[in-house]
């Protein structure tokens, strides 16, 4: 079964939905999982660009990609279309978005390098930061829905890192930096 090309012409960009992150045997981002027209395709990175494109592109993100149709493998049919990313798509977020928020149900804590809470994973892969205090504030437990806003960004292995403005209706209040 031959693959389908992307939309348009090898100039046009393949508009499309990022499902999810795929990842190398190593855990390194291979590539991502997207949605287009309605079928899933593969986009496979070169091992260069991984990290970068897990900070340009996160999961459920809409996004324009230059790519070109692998070459059938030898190892039998893909299990859908393939394409190589032939360079970094252009994003109108940079490092750094905000976002209206996300939702999830806690499945771990996360723990600030001295051991102490300072964050729930949710069932998503997202890592909602709330520091010590803001986890004292909350009294989350596994098992909890989250409902979370504030600043997001993508993290390097997939996921997106919420430092959390508010978690359940509860204001995490920043602390002022202090002067040296």
């Amino acid at each position: 079964m031959k693959s389908k090309q992307p939309a348009g012409s090898p100039d046009e960009p393949f508009r499309c939905r990022v499902i999810h992150y795929n990842f190398s045997p190593k855990g390194g981002l291979e590539g991502l999982i997207v949605e287009s027209g309605g079928e899933r395709a593969q986009v496979v990175c070169p091992p260069h660009l991984g990290t970068d494109l897990a900070r340009l592109v996160a999961e459920g993100d809409e996004v324009e990609l230059s790519v070109e149709e692998s070459p059938p493998s030898d190892k039998g049919p893909a299990a859908h279309p393939v394409y190589r990313l032939m360079e970094l798509p252009e994003t109108s977020h940079g490092e750094d978005r905000d976002e209206p928020g996300v939702a999830g149900i806690v499945t771990r804590f996360n723990y600030a390098k001295h051991g102490e809470a300072n964050g729930v994973v949710l069932d998503t892969g997202d890592f909602v930061h709330l520091k010590p205090d803001g986890m004292i504030r909350v009294k989350l437990k596994i098992g909890d829905h989250v409902t979370a806003d504030g600043e997001t960004r993508p993290m390097e292995l997939g996921g997106r890192v919420i430092e959390a403005a508010v978690v359940n209706g509860v204001k995490i209040e920043k602390k002022p930096k202090l002067a040296h």
